[in-house]
């Protein structure tokens, strides 16, 4: 008599392999039922698939049968988890109706699913991704929320915000930190600052993360994914390590730098626990803490009352800008972004626009 168990996508009952032992030994039903002291129904049900196989039930019928209680409660198993998948690819065939609403190209691009053209498999993999049973339930996880808080204007996709921070989470477990240190950081920004003016972006941007590291800062670069329209994320793996998580859209130096400072606002004024985006809240809590964020930036990029006595001067061309940039120990890009922000110049300014430089990224 063989009791070896096959793994199978296959249900098949422990009672049709009782019921093969039944005829093999020669033993009725109602004989077993008598031997093991139990109703001949409830014999019955489990030959009929009616009624599962108990711990206790599996060691009567080692008893009786001979055959090892692992192998009946074994059977048991695999028969409830071939059901359970049965009914989870169910699920999932309806939630390929979901898989449109992320932005799966970009995934695949940078490495987080792999590339496929079943829906199914799709489904599959972003549940990997986000670590969830179901797709449905992203919404519902505290990590994602603030994805599904973002204003829907412009065609922003909530489930591609929430796909660029899971992204952004998994890059930035991979980098080691130094416990978050408030202090150190507080010490460092005018350093930080002052990489602005390196030629190379990139060697600015290896350096900030050598600084950041040391402060107990993850620095991420991710590329900008579409329908998100984000520049900039903030949050905390825990209470020792904060993440700035940076998207490379538009390339312009004074965004990048701003957004960049802003993010830092976030880390020495707000609390852990949340999860910061950049811009596009409704809620007022949110929104006043966006506008902290945004003038911790504007502040220690070019404190106010130095950009007052400039404005004041109410000559904006090319060599005012340099002079100016170069007096304050920052990019010209920073202050014609000012400028034009606070709508002291216009955005088609040719002659300033030429000073907002776009970084080129270096690939990963």
């Amino acid at each position: 008599m063989t009791t070896d168990i096959y793994n199978s996508d296959l249900a098949i009952h422990a009672g049709e392999f009782l019921e093969e032992t039944l005829e093999e030994v020669g033993m009725t039903q109602s004989e077993l039922a008598n031997r093991l002291g139990r109703p001949l129904q409830m014999v019955n049900e489990i030959i009929k698939g009616k009624k599962s196989i108990t711990s206790t039930t599996a060691l009567e019928l080692e008893d009786v049968l001979g055959i090892p209680s692992h192998i009946w409660l074994g059977l048991e198993n695999q028969y409830q988890i071939v059901l359970a998948k049965q009914k989870e690819l169910e699920l999932m065939q309806e939630e390929t109706k979901l898989v449109s609403k992320f932005p799966y190209a970009d995934l695949v691009k940078n490495g987080f699913v792999k590339a496929t053209r079943k829906a199914i498999e799709k489904v599959d993999e972003l549940k990997r991704f986000f670590e969830v049973a179901k797709l449905a339930q992203i919404p519902q996880v505290r990590a994602y929320q603030p994805a599904f808080r973002v204003s829907s204007a412009g065609n922003i996709s909530h489930e591609a915000i929430a796909s660029w921070l899971q992204a952004g989470r998994i890059e930035a477990k991979k980098i080691q930190t130094e416990k978050f240190d408030k202090k150190r950081l507080k010490e460092q920004l005018e350093t930080l600052k002052n990489l602005m003016n390196l030629a190379d972006i990139n060697k600015s941007l290896k350096e900030l993360q050598k600084i950041l590291n040391s402060c107990g800062i993850a620095l991420v670069l991710l590329p900008h994914f579409k329908n998100t329209k984000v520049n900039g994320a903030t949050f905390w793996l825990d209470n020792d390590k904060a993440v700035i998580l940076m998207s490379l859209r538009g390339g312009f130096s004074d965004v990048f730098w701003f957004s960049f400072f802003h993010e830092i606002g976030h880390i020495l004024l707000h609390p852990k626990r949340e999860v910061f985006l950049e811009d596009g809240y409704s809620d007022d809590k949110l929104k006043k803490q966006e506008n902290e964020a945004d003038n911790f930036a504007r502040e220690l990029l070019i404190k106010d009352e130095t950009f007052n006595a400039f404005i004041s001067g109410k000559i904006f061309n090319k060599t005012s800008v340099l002079v100016f940039a170069k007096e304050q120990n920052i990019k010209p890009s920073i202050v014609v972004g000012r400028l034009m922000y606070e709508k002291i110049v216009a955005f088609n300014n040719y002659e300033l626009s030429a000073l907002r430089d776009r970084y080129k990224w270096s690939e990963k």
